[in-house]
């Protein structure tokens, strides 16, 4: 075979999968998930499958374990991702010049949104409080400081997976918003198997990724939606003491329990189970992205 025939092939075979931005979308979707499967097999292999949450309360030495194991599952078939694409693993959604600062407005944000939540569901007779369920500093510091590192891994697994690597590629082939609408569908599928959850629960799932994509957009990473994820979920299983995406935790400051029409309460599935969480959640976070431009704290450009 001639030079020029064997220039040809190669030509047409890279146009398969490199286009005039890099590698094509679709490919790069396809790999990046075929990597983190591969990591994830070889991860449970490991760990004799273990890595699933047991049955019963969770742990916070549970939840930073298992956390931490997917956090940096995800983080590195990322960083192979941008090897392969020459890139930086922070072109992703994880640059930010103030990501602590994106990051403490979405904690204090998100615990301000689902204590309102709670409030809301407590005034109107859905939630009764048990009263303290943490006694002594010492202790309550420790259950609270572990909680909020556990859900902040949580935050960092879920939103690098699904609004990183994911919603970034997609996002070239078909919008960023399509791709947000294709990718919340995903994230909120991935609660069904979570014991307690609800049709409801699994619905609210998939507008909180609606939400997190939204801080996305107007902040230009996911460092905002990153703490408002972590502490959404804190504030729900720590401060509170309810079940957090059907989830019990062992070690919350407060006890509360659902009462009467679980489509109001949440029932087994936490506060966010309630039909009232959605629309809350979604002023919640247009009030916040309003008061973080209002205060000048929101001036990062947007997402591609």
């Amino acid at each position: 075979m001639n030079a020029p025939i064997i220039h040809t092939l190669r030509a047409r075979f890279r146009w398969v999968f490199v286009g005039a931005d890099g590698l094509r979308p679709g490919w790069g979707v396809l790999i990046f998930v075929a990597i983190a499967v591969a990591i994830a097999f070889a991860l449970r292999g490991a760990m004799q499958g273990k890595l699933a949450f047991p049955p019963g309360e969770i742990t916070p030495r549970i939840e930073l374990l298992l956390e931490g194991t997917q956090a940096a599952l995800v983080l590195a078939a990322t960083a192979i991702m941008a090897w392969i694409e020459g890139k930086s693993i922070f072109t992703y959604g994880l640059r930010d010049q103030r990501a602590a600062l994106n990051y403490l407005c979405g904690v204090l944000g998100g615990t301000a949104m689902l204590s309102l939540l709670v409030g809301v569901l407590h005034a109107g007779g859905y939630l009764a409080m048990d009263g303290l369920a943490l006694h002594g500093p010492v202790t309550i510091l420790s259950y609270g400081l572990a909680w909020l590192a556990g859900f902040s891994l949580t935050g960092v697994t879920e939103e690098a997976l699904y609004r990183g690597y994911l919603q970034t590629t997609l996002g070239r082939a078909i919008g960023f918003w399509p791709a947000a609408l294709s990718l919340s569908s995903i994230f909120a599928a991935g609660h069904i198997q979570n014991t307690g959850e609800t049709l409801a629960g699994v619905a609210q799932v998939f507008v909180a990724g609606l939400v997190f994509c939204l801080f996305l957009r107007a902040s230009g990473s996911l460092w905002l939606g990153i703490g408002v994820h972590a502490s959404w979920n804190w504030a729900q299983a720590f401060l509170w003491g309810t079940p957090e995406s059907g989830l019990l935790m062992q070690g919350h400051l407060f006890a509360m329990h659902a009462v009467g029409d679980p489509r109001l309460s949440g029932g087994s599935v936490g506060p966010e189970g309630s039909w009232l969480a959605s629309p809350l959640m979604a002023a919640g976070a247009l009030a916040v992205i309003a008061l973080m431009r209002a205060a000048n704290l929101l001036n990062a450009p947007q997402a591609p």
